[in-house]
């Protein structure tokens, strides 16, 4: 499969307005979709941006959106209004998961959902048929620069034998190297920020992610 980038942009933040424009800019012909973390500080500890912040970014690509938020349902509409055109929801923080996903596409998003490094895969096993894309934590979501975690690989690969034409994304300590060995296990959509930002050439670091095989 093709391997495609998703860029999180979500460090541009804190250095205004400017920051994130020109780093959207640096990366919009190359990239894949721009990447959205949404944390609500009980979920995981931090606090991010929101609805207001989502739909500020202008950019022709699409919007891959993250909630790492407790009950997403009730944040699904204001998303949809910020552009999403991907949203994904953690099987650890729905209620109602199916009515979760199924909320969303009836929005007009596409649905996804994501474990965390320590959930089982057969967590999200009964929902595979509702989604367009499964993202594996490869750090405990909440922090970034976190090292990457190479034994939720085996659930990437389980995964792939079980869904050879599912979107899997990965995210978390995506370096060229770690981001080999993910493309390797079966991933297929990338998520970075630091790497490529921190790179000083973020259109080129893009395209080393993307020559992953």
């Amino acid at each position: 499969m093709k391997t495609k980038v998703s860029v999180s942009i979500l460090t541009l933040f804190r250095d205004g307005v400017e920051k994130v424009e020109a780093g959207v800019k640096s990366i919009e012909d190359c990239a894949d979709y721009i990447h959205f973390d949404i944390m609500d500080g009980k979920f995981v500890p931090p606090t991010t941006i929101g609805p207001k912040e989502t739909r500020m970014v202008k950019t022709r690509l699409p919007k891959d959106v993250h909630l790492m938020v407790e009950e997403p349902m009730q944040l699904i509409d204001d998303y949809i209004g910020a552009g999403a055109k991907s949203i994904t929801v953690h099987v650890e923080a729905c209620t109602d998961v199916r009515k979760t996903l199924a909320y969303i596409r009836k929005k007009g998003a596409s649905p996804a959902i994501s474990l965390k490094p320590k959930t089982p895969l057969s967590a999200i096993l009964p929902y595979l048929d509702m989604v367009g894309m499964v993202l594996v934590m490869s750090v405990e979501p909440g922090w970034p620069r976190q090292k990457f975690m190479p034994e939720v690989l085996e659930k990437v690969a389980e995964l792939r034998k079980l869904k050879p034409k599912l979107d899997i994304e990965i995210d978390g300590g995506i370096n060229d190297e770690t981001a080999r060995l993910a493309v390797k296990s079966g991933a297929n959509v990338i998520v970075s920020g630091s790497f490529i930002f921190d790179s000083g050439n973020p259109k080129k670091a893009v395209s080393l992610l993307k020559e992953c095989k």
